[in-house]
């Protein structure tokens, strides 16, 4: 398989908080319940991501998940 392209061989769920790091390495976000998502990029880049549908995996590295602007539920990172 190429690089990057391998089944993920962990993940958890987040608690959207404001000033807490993601501490599990990951390489993805699940968004079990539709709304919005604010995180905080590994870049350190702030971005909403507005009306994330049920169900939708967004390719990104967050070091947080915001409370401050998340209405989406059942977060997981997966890596």
């Amino acid at each position: 398989m190429a690089k990057g392209t391998e089944p993920a061989t962990g993940g958890a769920s987040i608690t959207p908080n404001d000033t807490t790091q993601i501490a599990t390495a990951h390489r993805a976000i699940y968004v079990g319940g539709a709304g919005n998502l604010a995180i905080t990029s590994s870049g350190g880049d702030s971005l909403t991501f507005v009306g994330v549908p049920a169900g939708t995996v967004l390719p990104i590295k967050a070091s947080v998940i915001l409370s401050t602007g998340t209405t989406a539920t059942s977060i997981v990172v997966i890596g």
